[in-house]
């Protein structure tokens, strides 16, 4: 097994975009496909090293760049500054995320006709909002994501498998709106899962998150737990 990596460029508009898709060169026929939707800082090395990992597990993984090419950052206001015009279009947020599932699904090593998408913090949001508005996905994965649902009327029903993983203390999705989520996912027929993890926070899944007092810590049993429930849920949904 050798895991590859490569860029692949794709455009909104005169705006220029660039994923990171993974595959393993040593299985020749193509691989069910699984977006990374990132964080609120832009598509990074967390996201890239998921879609590594899901490569690793016989998926295509594809990193995908919602902002623009080179655009990161690792600060909590310019994080904020960057998400929060999509957080005010969910529309516009819907076509950018559509057209990076099709640069992903475009790759000769994919098989664009099973495909799931994990999106975490922002990135939860995201593959929600796809869920709700109807994308070609077996399933989506939330990672302690932000759950509003968009402004304008989405599908009245949702196809698409969910799974929600969640941090009970997440100060930024308490659990009013966990408990709205649900219904809502009900009311549209879904078939859905919520795990909430006890005494965890916010970006539980990210080494690198430690501040506390913002409500944001890894957390390594739940980012264990997490890691295995998405594995059992993509073998279900895209094998």
């Amino acid at each position: 097994m050798a895991v590859k990596t490569r860029p692949v460029s794709y455009v909104d508009g005169d705006v220029e975009l660039e994923g990171l898709f993974a595959y393993d060169d040593a299985v020749s026929a193509p691989k069910p496909l699984v977006a990374v939707v990132h964080a609120y800082g832009g598509r990074g090395p967390f996201e890239c090293e998921r879609a590594e990992a899901l490569a690793r597990q016989g998926y295509a993984g594809f990193a995908v760049d919602l902002y623009g090419k080179g655009v990161f950052t690792t600060d909590p206001g310019e994080s904020e500054a960057l998400m929060q015009p999509w957080l005010d279009d969910r529309a516009a947020l819907q076509r950018r995320l559509q057209l990076a599932l099709q640069a992903g699904a475009d790759q000769a090593e994919a098989d664009g006709s099973r495909a799931a998408a994990i999106g975490y913090c922002f990135g939860g949001l995201c593959v929600l909002d796809m869920a709700r508005f109807g994308a070609r996905l077996d399933g989506v994965v939330s990672v302690h994501g932000l759950f509003v649902p968009p402004p304008q009327e989405t599908r009245d029903t949702i196809d698409t498998k969910i799974l929600v993983l969640h941090g009970w203390d997440d100060p930024m999705v308490p659990p009013e709106q966990v408990v709205s989520l649900a219904a809502e996912l009900t009311a549209a027929g879904a078939d859905w899962q919520i795990h909430g993890y006890g005494r965890t926070m916010h970006a539980f899944t990210n080494p690198n998150a430690d501040d506390p007092a913002r409500g944001v810590q890894y957390h390594p049993d739940a980012d264990r737990r997490s890691s295995r429930a998405i594995e059992n849920f993509l073998d279900e949904v895209l094998r």
